[in-house]
């Protein structure tokens, strides 16, 4: 039998790109090493977080699958950094591992022109540098048009604890132990990555009166920009917060050496930005406490997340470090804590599409590029998917610009940097985070997910609506005034606000820090939904932040409108730096845009070789 698409993985990339697939009309079929781990959520028990959170509602905007399957399956959720400005707020969710993947699958087992099947890949089909299917383990062959691996931490997949190692994947099961093999022999350089996990403790051997409660918001919040609530704000299941001990650091540095990173156990390099709990105790010495927090992984069954103590110790020493906490003398480890190595490929050999520059229609995403995080998977997953289906159709890919989204900013990080160790989105990696925020994802990105067929007609005419109500509020604020009456300066000084003496638009009122809205609504004709509310209040009090964003934005769009043709020799670029040209040919950027974020490539070069490209008629300037 043969398929248009196949998606080898079943993980949150893998779940993304299926769907993406198949709604766009292909006939996809998804394989995996075990359905019961379709959308499994093997670490941490959340979804969402600073710059994560806004990578969810992206996918949403674009018609993905994330955000809602979140909002369905959630314990707690809450907006984070509400008293910093809009440019760092998201949304995080604690949701419930037994009830996520349920969903998930049940959603993907619905789903038309989807089909999925149990098996192990053991290799890729290759001709003439094209895909054209898959080899299972036992020798089956099954063809397509177009492959996605999504293979997350499978690929030769390796458990650590202390000196003990060995071959599985995070619950156990087989790892995939030809496929990196195959990759390699196709011409793909192969490196080695880890990450890892903290214990779980059994909930009723917790003492939680030595814990402070993090309990979710008390107002009704969704991911999906369908604002459709599954839960009762009274129901919220609580995390707890906690810190680690001078005994906890003591224990720590006094066993070191039997911790698998440090006793030298480890060949894969972990993440920085998400490192063990020995490594922070190593890298902030300085530190006298790291706070931890206690989740929740389901209302089925008793574990509880040690959020923020992953480690690679052996099960001794942990249980000695765990018994160091507040409220935890007495715990039960249910789960010990482990690290887990599996391989990637260099990200350097994929193209912003995530097709690889090796193999035609072959597409990756996840893990297997070098990202961590379930939010990184499904959002490469979703593009990968959908410039699959578009390849397919003889259509050009999306290409999502660093100021139109974090996955854009993600995904170009990726290809034109690489990383050695697994990538984590931050807010800090983009330069125009102010454009990405989590309120704005579907202005940014519903026109694309409509126009590739992925949103739907009641999620679009949604958009459309706030569209209207949006730029209705703004006019509205605009060419309403108030004068300078008693009653309105009162107010005004009861607000710590200057009296006014002309009149003045409720628009440029707003303008003012301590005007809210609630403050002037009373004079605002027609009741607007807090979505609308929130979006035209960020509009005027960043208006000139935001200008200043958007001109550097365009600024920079000049440079990634000038092309770099596909088969443009950088060798025959006179007076290049040679690390410049090794790099450019490494990468070879579609760009200047894109060249200029090369590491190693200086503004000399950049000059030199746009200079070159004048002469190449082949360059296109947009």
């Amino acid at each position: 039998m043969k398929y248009e698409v196949i998606v080898v993985g079943g993980g949150h990339a893998g779940c993304e790109a299926c769907l993406a697939t198949s709604r766009m009309g292909h006939k996809t079929l998804l394989i995996t090493g075990n359905i019961k781990n379709i959308a499994d959520a093997p670490c941490n028990p959340s979804i969402g977080g600073p710059a994560k959170g806004v990578i969810v509602r992206e996918i949403d905007a674009l018609g993905g699958e994330m955000a809602k399957n979140t909002d369905k399956s959630h314990l707690q959720i809450k907006k984070l950094n509400t008293r910093k400005g809009p440019a760092v707020q998201a949304l995080r969710a604690q949701i419930d591992k037994v009830i996520y993947p349920k969903n998930m699958l049940e959603t993907l087992q619905k789903q038309n022109n989807l089909t999925i099947l149990e098996g192990m890949v053991e290799g890729l089909l290759v001709e003439n540098n094209k895909v054209c299917g898959i080899k299972l383990e036992n020798d089956e062959e099954i063809l397509s048009d177009a492959v996605i691996l999504t293979t997350g931490t499978y690929l030769k997949g390796s458990i650590l604890r202390g000196s003990k190692k060995h071959s599985g994947g995070p619950h156990g099961e087989r790892p995939s132990l030809h496929l990196s093999d195959n990759l390699k022999e196709l011409g793909f350089t192969i490196q080695r990555l880890k990450t890892g996990t903290p214990p779980r403790i059994l909930k009723e051997s917790i003492d939680y009166s030595k814990a402070l409660p993090q309990p979710g918001d008390n107002e009704i919040i969704t991911f999906s920009f369908a604002n459709k609530a599954y839960y009762n704000i009274e129901d919220q299941e609580d995390c707890y917060l906690i810190y680690t001990t001078p005994t906890t650091h003591e224990i720590i540095r006094n066993n070191l050496e039997k911790s698998s990173m440090y006793g030298g156990y480890v060949e894969g390099i972990g993440p920085r930005y998400c490192p063990s709990i020995e490594d922070k105790i190593v890298r902030f010495a300085d530190k006298e406490r790291h706070q931890l927090f206690l989740e929740p992984e389901s209302r089925y069954y008793d574990d509880i997340y040690l959020q923020g103590f992953s480690t690679s110790m052996p099960e001794d020493i942990q249980e000695f470090m765990v018994h160091s906490l507040p409220g935890l003398e007495n715990a039960k480890i249910l789960k010990y804590a482990y690290a887990i190595e599996y391989d990637a490929i260099d990200p350097l050999q994929i193209k912003r599409s995530l097709e690889t520059k090796i193999v035609e229609n072959l597409f990756t995403a996840g893990q297997i590029n070098g990202t961590s995080g379930y939010e990184e998977a499904a959002g490469q997953g979703l593009i990968a998917g959908i410039n699959a289906a578009l390849k397919l159709e003889n259509k050009e890919p999306l290409i999502l610009k660093r100021n139109e989204a974090y996955i854009g900013v993600l995904i170009d990080d990726l290809v034109t940097k690489g990383t050695k160790e697994p990538y984590r989105m931050l807010t800090s990696r983009a330069e125009y985070r102010l454009l990405l925020r989590n309120d704005n994802a579907d202005l940014r990105l519903s026109e694309y997910g409509r126009n590739i067929g992925l949103l739907s007609d009641e999620d679009y005419n949604r958009f459309k609506e706030k569209i209207s109500k949006i730029e209705k509020l703004t006019e509205e604020l605009k060419n309403t005034y108030i004068t300078p009456k008693k009653e309105i300066n009162d107010l005004l000084e009861s607000l710590n606000s200057t009296t006014i003496k002309d009149r003045i638009s409720l628009y440029d009122l707003l303008k003012r820090p301590e005007i809210n809205y609630s403050d002037i609504e009373k004079f605002v004709i027609e009741k607007y939904p807090n979505e609308v509310i929130e979006q035209v209040l960020i509009s005027i009090k960043y208006e000139g932040y935001i200008k200043k964003e958007e001109k550097l934005a365009k600024k920079m769009l000049e440079y990634e409108n000038v092309k770099i043709p596909a088969d443009f020799d950088f060798s025959k670029v006179h007076n290049l730096a040679s690390e410049a040209r090794q790099k450019l040919e490494k990468v070879h950027p579609t760009s200047i845009g894109q060249a200029m974020r090369i590491s190693g490539v200086n503004p000399a070069d950049i000059s030199i070789l746009m200079i070159e490209l004048k002469h190449d008629k082949r360059g296109s300037y947009e």
